[in-house]
């Protein structure tokens, strides 16, 4: 299927350059028009005009931007080359207030939409490894899934429009528990002067282990924190999650925690290195620092 994408970071680069090997890429856009003049002459596609360009393009038109703002701006912009049989689909973490309402603006153009919020990091978007949680019609799902299996090896079907970004949610909330929980014991760890490299050896195989704890682990011993995820966005994503539970009255601690934690290390300079750089703060529980 003729797709295009929208979004070239970190993880939307990478997911690109894997539609194209699987022979679906039309074309690309990206707010920063270098960028996604560099992959199309990489990759040999069109680099649209605009958005609404993209869209007369594709038969699919992928989003993957940070915010919801960007979503709903990006949306408002492909409108005009939006058309009955077309799909968009949402890759960003955004509310799932804000994927209702853009599902309504394409719906309004006779388009469909999917929110399909991804979990697995730059490796999962590099490697197609992605899991993806989709919301919207399952006949609309049926008929892009070719598309979504060129990224991803797990797609799971969650209901209507923004329970996909409901269920991101729950995997946001989940991932800063795992961050919260292993950089502390990383810590802990160090202060009982034990070998890092060997804890993480020992507890990965059992009860504690955790993705977290494999391919972050060794990089925060060795002080090394290139983003995998980065700090503001996981930020950004938390906030979501804490304003969705304060629509039902609760407030999650672990969610409150974390916040406050990556407001320290952004406040430091910090916002674009991994998650695990919230090492840096357990450290200093120690004295380590």
């Amino acid at each position: 299927m003729k797709t295009g994408f929208i979004g070239l970071g970190a993880m939307g680069a990478h997911m690109a350059r894997n539609l194209h090997r699987a022979g679906h890429l039309e074309a690309v856009w990206n707010r920063t028009a270098a960028k996604a003049e560099a992959l199309a002459a990489e990759l040999g596609v069109a680099a649209a005009a605009d958005p609404a360009d993209l869209a007369r393009r594709s038969e699919v038109v992928i989003t993957c931007v940070s915010a919801d703002r960007d979503v709903r701006e990006v949306v408002e912009a492909m409108l005009p080359g939006l058309a009955p049989g077309k799909v968009v689909i949402d890759c960003s973490t955004v509310s799932a207030a804000t994927a209702r309402d853009v599902a309504a603006r394409v719906a309004s153009a006779g388009a469909d939409f999917l929110d399909v919020p991804v979990t697995g990091g730059v490796e999962g978007a590099r490697d197609a490894r992605l899991s993806m949680m989709v919301g919207g019609e399952a006949a609309v799902l049926d008929r892009v899934r070719p598309v979504l299996e060129a990224l991803s090896a797990r797609i799971v079907h969650m209901g209507p429009v923004g329970a996909g970004q409901a269920t991101k949610a729950v995997n946001q909330i989940m991932v800063a528990g795992i961050n919260q929980a292993v950089t502390e014991g990383l810590a802990f760890a160090e202060a009982q002067g034990l070998d890092l490299a060997r804890v993480i050896e020992a507890v990965s195989a059992g009860a504690a282990g955790s993705w977290f704890l494999t391919h972050r682990g060794p990089t925060m011993a060795q002080g090394r924190f290139a983003p995998g995820f980065k700090v503001a966005l996981h930020h950004k994503d938390l906030a979501i999650c804490r304003d969705m539970a304060a629509e039902r009255g609760v407030h999650l601690r672990c969610v409150d925690e974390t916040l406050a934690d990556y407001e320290a290390l952004m406040a430091e300079g910090h916002a674009e290195e991994d998650i695990s750089a919230l090492f840096r703060l357990k450290r200093r529980l120690f004295g380590l620092d």
